[in-house]
């Protein structure tokens, strides 16, 4: 019996001590081996808060930060550590309802995990910061982050600057998971081209949490914390008195400006017109802001200076003469008997503006006077040329000869979204016109027209091509990277020295630079300036637009090309003012007083006064507000057919709300346009 009670006595210890040794070995699987419990005890007492680095400051010629940073707050959620908040109280703070709220918080979980930080609600008012910061302990799994935001203090420049957005989920994934939820990229301008540049490393602060969710101080007096590194800044040529004066002279305009120094490619001013306000795409409010200029049919969030679509009209005509000069198909001396018309195709046309006897006896009268008939001449004189036994391969030398101008290419400006302009190859000739061509059917190429298109940046570098006389720098904004290393190659490409036409002689470009100065001194003279030697070329391009079915014609596009002074070029000017009549009437005189601020750094008085009065003048086409009219009732009729809420569409309702059909310049009647559905029936039949 002793020894039965002795066995189970030792079953018993073994036993015990059994559970003892697996207790033991959890507790060094938990408190050694896993680091769950470690994790989840770090999570409750410890918050990662994310420090955002400053983003590259960008400067202009003169020094001045014309793209900056200021701080605001975003409101960030955990989604596995919000269960307990007080989300009644949340929602009223920020004045939404707990529909919105769970909608949120699904979305943070879906993009960025239930584990990880995401933006609740970006960018807080001033206003709206305070109220939360006083509260935010009332909200687990809540966090006020800081964020530098973009501040543009010259109120220009949006075009070339562009704006920065928070990562969605494409950018995320092409970015292999560089970019988080949360993170901010460029995505126009210089802020996407330049983006790995001006980003800069983000950090980590972890920060201590009491009991009430409040942050009471650094976790191990911040050893972990890794530092936010800011981004490089951005040295370049932009001067922002010329920049604010091309957006104040091309203000209720559609068109573009862009000045360049021709000796180093670098950009001194850019504007399109309509513009916006930078600011306007920073803050609280920026999506509302860039909803509106989506919709804005007037497109003030397009480049026109690198994506519009321009003939160069008589602007052409000092290219084609070099290309004819380098030809050896016309000398200086070469005339042509203009009478005021073309009857070297046997139609009469195009016509020319002068019929005196002798305005084109040489090239530099005909540039002078702008004769169409002698520059159709001189295109055929060089597509033609016998030396390439035929009119197809003569084009495509001429053509040749446009690309190296940099038309019908990109010119490689640091800006995203640059296009390509339009030189129609023999291909396309030969399928509009079945093979049959010849140097009558697109005459109207020697004066700038026909299918020739260029953007307002291919004409200023064309024009820097013949003020350099052969060569050029590709176009470009930033001058230098502060910091900048071996291993940054993206400036590289501006310093190379482009000699595309220094085969052309020195007499010739002097011959053309003749024609050019007398342009200014003559018929274009609203482009004076005063003590400086200027050559230029004014153009006026016809200009149709189809709307609703019906191709009409508009006020002819008025276009200005030149640069100065002379005999030292420090400034080459393009200029496109959209359905403003002639050359001269308009584009001219912003191209003079854009020289006159750069080349003299100041304006007169009565030079101000014609600011002012170009800077008042409306020349917005007639057929925005029609085509505007047309979106927006659009949208409304969609509203209402979707929600069956006609408060949309209720200012579509009346006769007076509806702009008339544009006119065309021919002055034929538009009571054959289509006519626009009247909301009224619409309305009824929706709510029917």
């Amino acid at each position: 019996m002793a020894l039965f009670n002795q066995s189970r006595s030792n079953i018993i210890r073994l036993i015990f001590l059994g559970i003892f040794l697996i207790i033991l070995v959890q507790l060094l699987n938990l408190q050694v081996i896993s680091g769950k419990y470690q994790q989840l005890a770090m999570d409750n007492a410890v918050f990662p808060k994310v420090k955002y680095p400053d983003r590259g400051i960008i400067f202009d010629r003169k020094n001045r930060a014309i793209l900056n940073n200021t701080i605001m707050y975003d409101l960030v959620v955990t989604p596995n550590e919000s269960k307990q908040t007080d989300t009644f109280a949340l929602c009223e703070i920020l004045g939404i309802d707990t529909a919105e709220y769970k909608k949120k918080i699904l979305e943070a979980r879906f993009k960025n995990g239930p584990y990880r930080p995401s933006i609740f609600e970006d960018l807080l008012t001033p206003e709206l910061h305070a109220r939360l910061d006083e509260n935010i302990w009332k909200f687990p799994g809540f966090a006020l982050v800081e964020r530098p935001v973009r501040v543009y203090p010259f109120n220009a420049a949006a075009h070339i600057l562009g704006y920065i957005t928070e990562a969605d989920s494409p950018i995320i994934k092409r970015s292999g998971g560089f970019y988080r939820m949360g993170d901010y990229v460029g995505r126009s301008g210089l802020e996407a081209y330049y983006e790995h540049i001006l980003m800069g490393q983000r950090g980590v602060q972890y920060m201590i949490k009491d009991n009430r969710n409040r942050l009471v101080g650094n976790y191990e007096n911040g050893r972990f914390d890794t530092a936010a590194i800011a981004g490089r800044n951005l040295r370049t040529y932009i001067d922002m008195d010329l920049q604010q004066l091309a957006e104040q002279l091309i203000n209720n305009k559609v068109g573009a400006v862009v000045a360049i120094d021709p000796k180093t490619g670098g950009i001194l001013a850019m504007a399109s017109g309509p513009n916006y306000d930078p600011n306007s795409l920073t803050g609280p409010n920026k999506q509302k802001n860039y909803s509106q200029l989506t919709l804005d049919v007037g497109g003030p969030l397009l480049n026109r200076a690198i994506q519009g679509y321009y003939e160069p009209g008589s602007t052409f005509k000092p290219l084609g003469a070099l290309i004819a000069l380098d030809e050896g198909v016309i000398t200086p001396s070469y005339g042509y008997p203009c009478t005021g018309r073309y009857f070297g195709c046997g139609h009469g046309k195009p016509a020319c503006t002068h019929s005196n006897p002798g305005h084109a006896a040489n090239l530099r009268l005909a540039i002078a006077n702008s004769c169409n008939s002698y520059f159709v001449q001189v295109y055929r004189n060089s597509v033609d040329n016998p030396a390439y036994r035929g009119v197809k391969k003569g084009y495509e030398k001429w053509r040749d000869y446009l690309n190296a101008f940099g038309l019908g290419q990109r010119t490689g400006v640091d800006l995203a979204s640059e296009y390509i302009g339009l030189i129609p190859d023999t291909t396309r000739y030969n399928r509009e016109y079945r093979g049959s061509w010849n140097s009558c059917t697109n005459l109207t190429l020697g004066i700038g027209q026909d299918m020739m298109q260029a953007t307002p940046l291919q004409l200023a570098n064309a024009i820097c091509i013949i003020a350099n006389k052969g060569y050029y720098y590709t176009p470009h904004f930033v001058s230098e990277i502060d910091g900048q290393a071996a291993a940054d190659t993206i400036l590289n490409k501006f310093k190379v020295k482009h000699e595309v036409l220094t085969q052309i002689p020195d007499d010739a470009y002097e011959a053309v630079h003749s024609g050019m100065q007398e342009v200014i001194e003559g018929t274009s003279s609203r482009a004076k300036v005063p003590g400086i030697t200027i050559c230029g070329k004014t153009g006026t391009a016809e200009k149709y637009r189809v709307i609703q079915g019906r191709r009409i014609k508009l006020e002819d596009n008025s276009v200005f090309v030149c640069f100065a002074p002379r005999e030292d070029p420090k400034i080459a000017l393009a200029v496109v003012v959209e359905n403003s009549g002639y050359g001269n009437t308009w584009a001219a005189p912003i191209a003079g007083l854009m020289l006159e601020r750069y080349l003299k750094d100041s304006l007169s008085a009565e030079r101000k006064k014609e600011v002012d009065r170009i800077a008042n003048s409306s020349l917005l086409p007639s057929y925005i507000p029609y085509l505007q009219y047309i979106e927006d009732s659009a949208r409304a009729g969609s509203w209402l057919k979707r929600y069956k809420d006609s408060s949309m569409i209720k200012k579509f309702l009346h006769e007076r709300t509806r702009p008339p059909f544009p006119k065309s310049k021919e002055g034929k009647s538009s009571r054959h346009a289509l006519v626009l559905p009247d909301p009224r029936l619409f309305t009824k039949n929706i709510l029917a």
